[in-house]
């Protein structure tokens, strides 16, 4: 049996419309508000039908020196062509943060599976 991290895809987002692309600060200030956006199709774009779209982005923070991530949300997309509406696959989120680490991002298509992307953020004390 695969594990979940064996299913796990990844690429460059600028030529693979699925991985998610993570948009943060390098350095920040210890406790100071930030914010992190996270999209998907940012430099070919995903398609949002009821047939093929991204269903949820989730966000995780691993600290350095800690063992185990901390989920920072579920962003969850629900409409999907019903009554006009669509959902786009970008999502905010504001979080202060002590320690460096890394945010990484995962991202489900209905089609083509998890997606996943990662990026170190710099914390000055």
């Amino acid at each position: 049996m695969k594990s979940l991290g064996q299913l796990l895809q990844s690429g460059d987002w600028k030529g693979e419309k699925h991985v998610p692309v993570i948009q943060i600060p390098e350095n920040i200030k210890s406790n100071e508000e930030i914010e992190i956006k996270v999209s998907v199709g940012e430099e070919i774009k995903h398609p949002n039908t009821l047939e093929h779209h991204i269903s949820w982005i989730k966000v995780f923070y691993l600290p350095e020196g800690s063992k185990f991530p901390v989920e920072l949300g579920t962003f969850n997309f629900t409409a999907h062509g019903e009554n006009s509406i669509l959902n786009e696959p970008i999502v905010v989120t504001h979080v202060k943060l002590d320690k460096s680490g890394t945010i990484y991002a995962l991202s489900y298509c209905n089609l083509h599976g998890l997606w996943e992307n990662s990026k170190e953020i710099k914390v000055q004390e």
